[in-house]
């Protein structure tokens, strides 16, 4: 399992920031920035979000709570699953289920190409 030191520099690393430019945007030093990473110190929990707002993920992510980076860093796709976490429950089955067929679906059809 990949510890927060090394998921924060995967993220900053894909966001194009150096150690440099993201302690910069945090208010704080290049160094500490390197002790994160090399999991040396945590960040307090205002930082964390700060952190993970910079480099489009989510705390979650961060902390290992998933591990699925690409969806909880397209904001847009993040939107929508918020969107149909606050629909109400006999709507959510509805959507949930659409959704599992449609990927069902284009699952199969990419086998038979």
């Amino acid at each position: 399992m990949d510890t927060f030191g090394k998921k924060l520099r995967e993220c900053r690393e894909a966001k194009g920031l150096s150690q440099k430019d993201l302690a910069k945007l945090l208010n704080t030093s290049y160094s500490v920035i390197g002790k994160y990473e090399r999991d040396e110190m945590l960040p307090s929990i205002e930082a964390a979000k700060k952190i993970a707002k910079l480099i489009d993920t989510t705390v979650g992510y961060l902390l290992g709570e998933s591990n699925d980076t690409n969806v909880l860093r397209d904001t847009a796709m993040l939107k929508r699953l918020n969107d149909i976490n606050s629909l109400p429950d006999k709507d959510k089955v509805c959507v949930l289920y659409t959704i599992d067929h449609l990927l069902a679906s284009v699952k199969t059809q990419a086998v038979y190409k």
